[in-house]
């Protein structure tokens, strides 16, 4: 609610401080999303914008621990189950939410986050076949509704993405996944674009560094700042 003042002896409210953006980072692997994120959150810096970045799984104290424990490669003939994937993806999700994009939105912030819901669904779902519904009811109980404002899709072939990934990068994700995965992942990516094609912004993250940064900065100068102004 927003604070009254005292004006000539009529009593006006103030304006509520404006929520701040929530803007998501999201694609296959290898297809750039820690250094764009850090780029446009300079790029966002510069033109006024208090801005906070993050990353899934993680940004938390637990977030962290369950990330260590998500992406480690495990070397077990037992794969993890994905819906149990799912459910410590969520458990991450659930924490960051609370403690850290929702209270910076609310305090006018603009949130940056590397990889969101989007990821779940097109991980656990498209890559790995659980139900897209009960993802979906997982990732409501996550963030309470929360949506992105905007989800940059940084969209690669696998191929590509894979390739660029130094050894002390690998994941699980990587080492323990095929080729197949990892291209119905990004199948999946392209699908939920195309179903919210108002709140995703897809761009080739197979083209040179510089060259995705200015795509994204094109996009953030249309959806954000034009309307921050």
């Amino acid at each position: 609610m927003g604070r009254s003042t005292t004006l000539g002896g009529v009593i006006r409210a103030e304006e509520p401080a404006r929520r701040g953006w929530f803007v998501t980072f999201d694609g296959p692997e290898g297809a750039g999303k820690t250094t764009q994120v850090d780029g446009a959150a300079t790029y966002l810096a510069t033109r006024g914008l208090d801005v906070i970045v993050t990353r899934e799984p993680g940004g938390t104290w637990l977030g962290e621990r369950l990330r260590e424990v998500l992406l480690a490669r495990t070397g077990a003939n037992a794969p993890t189950d994905a819906t149990t994937d799912a459910l410590l993806f969520d458990a991450a999700r659930r924490q960051l939410v609370t403690e850290v994009i929702r209270p910076a939105m609310e305090a006018g912030r603009t949130v940056l986050c590397a990889r969101f819901a989007d990821s779940t669904l097109a991980y656990q779902g498209y890559g790995a076949g659980v139900s897209l519904e009960r993802l979906e009811a997982l990732e409501q109980a996550a963030t309470d509704g929360l949506k992105p404002d905007l989800t940059i899709l940084l969209d690669v072939p696998p191929e590509i993405g894979l390739r660029r990934k130094a050894p002390g990068e690998v994941t699980r994700f990587e080492a323990e996944f095929d080729l197949a995965f990892h291209r119905r992942v990004r199948e999946g990516f392209l699908a939920l674009a195309a179903l919210d094609p108002g709140r995703f912004a897809v761009i080739d993250a197979a083209a040179a560094e510089d060259v995705v940064a200015d795509a994204i900065r094109a996009v953030l100068d249309e959806r954000i700042l034009q309307r921050a102004d």
